[in-house]
């Protein structure tokens, strides 16, 4: 047989192709599938998150899990965009799209810099788990940064964007494949969340749960769903007929695969028990609609065809439509129109533009007495343990950032460094260490250490490269810190002075992220402080901590050793300071201050997803209490005593009741985890080169009292749709340094009939003396309802305006938009009275509204 007649059915064969022209008569008939040609060993393998290779048939080696939630994630250098929640605070769709579309192209460049033919890792593929649309219900859920926040009208319609931006305009070619998540009332706690059974209504799960990702599916058409690891009334998501075949496929008409979230399937056996033997698990999420297994439990699906628990007909639908995907992404020599995008399309100067363009929206102005903004020439003290950390602006799920710029840096460069003093003045919280800031460490009469960067494991020979670090903070997910040692291993030594502020008592750390499938094979630390060894770590999971005490705030020298030999993903050095010293620190640094700016909040390190951290106030990645931690509202305390204006930014990923600086800073801004640019977005909006624009996603609460227990999933008392009580600030909330105003309201048609869209047209005036954004915002007040529910979003628009100028809003509302929801769980329009309002915020905050008639009834489908 001629070699071109083998390339040419091995391409059929993988393309699903008719045997080429030229073909012997056996080539008349198609050749088999591809899948097909598999033994059911092979095929059960393809179920699985790490698929592995099958030379004989041309099947590469494809691991089906990667990262993109605001960036490409965890596969080294790429654009860092602010989190998915501080994304959702722009209110952007446009944003959105662009924003997905720059991960997609990052995804795409990585794939094709490992080569199209070539076995793909984790992280290296296209197929992106992401977007996270899940409800953010409560504040107290550590994972709520990943969503784009409490309203499922704003959550579907940002993520339809950025399903669209992902997978781009052909769906016969995707950019890449999006898998929506987590499918679905899903939202915490993380202490039970592989185990734990939601009883939502039948309403809840119409009016909450379930239309974002209805919008997406129906709209977006996305690729991919992930199931989540919860239990819907006792049936684990991933093993939910109704939920799976019936609701995404049925009702619909989703035609993509489903992925389980990591390990659920075993979830189903080892915590909700749902069926006595790992084969009848797998089955049964097979048996649902899931085809594909991030774990691998499914290679019990073997045993089960054995047990005719399933049909290997079953699993032979399932691996056609993974291998379907597979084809249309252009894997394994399918073609795809995005193959010649190469590596250096990573950060792209458009690409780092328009995460500057993400941050500056993303913030939000809660509160300005007039201090803001800034004048150029002014002194500022930046205090706070968010004023210089790299965490902050990263947040999880994401890729390492090339040019990060921290809140200090952004201000040092807009307004001179020599305008500029700095302290940390605080931890996160009691009992979590943070990193030694630039202050207490000295090298050779700079700030920070000496680091030497050896390219072996041994210090030996002259180092690479030996510069300044101001603090000892690396992020190595996948990304080497010298170019050259990306294959190590490699060693670093930092040398130079500790400073304590006063004497006291203290405790040095070395935080590293283990990598969790390194065979412990993990890298070696050593801390000397004085000469002597305080802390030693070879790898083995030993202690990273030692507990201190110095007499007095003389340097003490220090030198820190590490030896990259595993696969770990970063290092840090860092402590825990008597609050009184870092509180003195900061009232120093003020003295000459005209203004202080303290960057207060949280961090991934205390919010997140499964985490191993308890002290009070934080449970394991949740919160107990929705409060500034302690240690931080006495800092700003403390820094009022002053006299000085105090400008407050608080960066989080979920809301914080912040209630003694609503009534005692003079400006307040909420900042999110904003980004590779967010020191730049921030300092430029502190001093009015961008006019903040952001508008809350979410509702900041006064207090934990004010909410249900977080594991009730009624909706009841929860977001501003059901909330009761008075906010300390509400969903659709920011201010500007400019004003608008809206009027002249109109309706296409003030009686409609059920079934029929309706048009609103307002206009928007911008009647300050500064351009601006605004974020015009529709609201819907259905007729008294037994649900509690007061009104929804149904439509929003960004505009810019300058002095004077306005513009027309218009929004189109379908009967979905103009329906509720009875206690069943039917979604109908019903006869009666409705208000529609549009303003810069919520009903009753100056606006303009008018009263439209609905006639008969209209039932609308799931």
């Amino acid at each position: 047989m001629r070699a071109s007649f083998k390339a040419g059915l091995l391409l059929s064969c993988i393309l699903g192709l008719p045997a080429m022209a030229n073909a012997k008569p056996a080539a008349k008939t198609n050749p088999p599938s591809v899948v097909a040609q598999m033994t059911l060993d092979e095929k059960v393998g393809q179920l699985q998150a790490a698929a592995p290779a099958i030379p004989r048939l041309g099947v590469t080696g494809y691991n089906w899990w990667n990262e993109g939630l605001h960036g490409i994630a965890r596969i080294g250098e790429a654009t860092v965009f602010p989190q998915a929640i501080g994304l959702a605070a722009t209110w952007d769709i446009d944003l959105l799209h662009s924003v997905g579309d720059t991960v997609s192209t990052e995804a795409r460049a990585k794939f094709n810099g490992v080569g199209a033919d070539k076995d793909h890792g984790r992280y290296e593929g296209l197929t992106i788990w992401s977007p996270n649309i899940n409800i953010f219900r409560d504040p107290r859920w550590g994972r709520g940064q990943e969503t784009y926040g409490e309203d499922p009208y704003l959550t579907g319609h940002l993520a339809t964007a950025f399903v669209q931006g992902l997978e781009g305009p052909d769906l016969a070619h995707p950019k890449t494949i999006a898998s929506v998540k987590h499918f679905a009332v899903h939202s915490g706690p993380e202490a039970g969340r592989h185990g734990f059974d939601v009883d939502a209504s039948p309403y809840d799960r119409e009016a909450t749960y379930l239309p974002a990702f209805r919008q997406v599916v129906t709209v977006a058409k996305p690729g991919s769903v992930m199931c989540a690891y919860n239990s819907i009334h006792g049936t684990p998501a991933c093993a939910s007929d109704d939920l799976l075949n019936i609701r995404l496929r049925k009702d619909w008409g989703f035609k993509g695969y489903v992925v389980t979230d990591c390990d659920a399937v075993e979830d189903m056996y080892a915590f909700h028990f749902y069926r006595n033997t790992p084969e009848e698990n797998a089955a049964e999420a097979l048996k649902a609609g899931t085809e594909l297994n991030c774990g691998t439990y499914f290679k019990y699906l073997k045993t089960a065809v054995d047990k005719k628990l399933v049909t290997t007909a079953e699993i032979d639908t399932a691996a056609t439509r993974l291998w379907d995907a597979r084809r249309k992404l252009g894997i394994d020599g399918a073609p795809s129109p995005y193959s010649t995008i190469s590596p250096s399309a990573i950060h792209t100067p458009e690409a780092a533009a328009l995460a500057l363009k993400a941050a500056r929206e993303s913030i939000v102005l809660l509160k300005n007495d007039g201090v803001l903004p800034l004048k150029s020439t002014a002194k500022i003290a930046v205090i706070g343990p968010n004023a210089d950390a790299l965490e902050i602006l990263q947040a999880n799920y994401h890729g390492t950032a090339i040019d990060p710029v921290t809140p200090l840096t952004g201000l040092r460069t807009a307004l001179g460094a020599d305008r500029v003093s700095y302290a940390q003045g605080s931890n996160i919280a009691d009992g979590v260490a943070i990193p030694i800031p630039e202050t207490a460490l000295s090298s050779g009469g700079q700030s920070g250490l000496k680091g030497e960067y050896f390219d072996n494991p041994d210090f030996t020979g002259q180092p690479v490269l030996t510069r300044t670090d101001k603090t000892v903070n690396l992020d190595l997910y996948n990304v080497a810190p010298v170019k050259g040692f990306e294959k190590g291993p490699y060693s670093v030594r930092w040398t130079g002075e500790l400073r304590p502020p006063a004497a006291g008592d203290y405790q040095l750390k070395i935080y590293t992220e283990r990598c969790w499938e390194c065979n412990n094979q993990h890298d070696a630390i050593t801390l000397y402080l004085d000469g002597k060894p305080v802390i030693t770590d070879n790898g083995d999971g030993q202690s990273l901590e030692a507990s201190l005490h110095f007499g007095d705030a003389k340097p003490h020298p220090i030198r820190l050793e590490f030896r990259h030999v595993g696969q770990d993903w970063g290092v840090r050095l860092q402590w825990q300071t008597p609050a009184e010293a870092q509180v003195a620190e900061a009232l120093k640094a003020a003295q000459s201050a005209d203004a202080i700016v303290a960057f207060v909040g949280l961090s991934p390190d205390i919010e997140g997803e499964e985490l191993q951290i308890l002290v009070e106030g934080f449970d394991r990645g949740d919160r107990t209490n929705l409060a500034l931690p302690v240690r931080q509202e006495a800092l700003l305390k403390a820094l009022k005593t002053t006299g000085k204006p105090l400008i407050v930014v608080n960066l989080s990923g979920g809301a914080v009741a912040l209630n003694w600086a609503k009534d005692n800073a003079d400006a307040l801004l909420q900042g999110w985890y904003p980004g590779e640019s967010g020191g730049t977005a921030i300092a430029e909006t502190l001093l009015g080169q961008n006019n903040p624009s952001g508008r809350l996603p979410v509702t900041f609460y006064k207090s934990v009292q004010d909410l249900p227990p977080f594991i009730d999933y009624r909706m009841e008392g929860r977001t501003y749709r059901y909330f009761k009580g008075e906010p300390l600030y509400s969903f659709g909330y920011g201010l500007s340094y400019t004003t608008f105003g809206y009027s002249d309201i109109r309706l296409s048609s003030p009686t409609l009939a059920a079934g029929k869209n309706l048009t609103v047209t307002a206009t928007v005036t911008n009647t300050g003396v500064v351009e601006g954004d605004e974020v015009a915002q529709a609201y819907l007040t259905p007729p008294a309802n037994d649900q509690g529910l007061k009104y929804s979003l149904v439509g929003f628009k960004r505009v810019h305006l300058k002095p004077g100028e306005s513009t027309e809003v218009s929004f189109e509302l379908t009967p979905r938009d103009l329906s509720t929801v009875d206690r069943v769980g039917n979604r109908t329009q019903v006869p009666g009275d409705y208000g529609l309002f549009v303003g810069g915020g919520q009903p009753m905050t100056g606006g303009v509204s008018h009263n439209l008639t609905l006639t008969g009834n209209y039932k609308l489908p799931k």
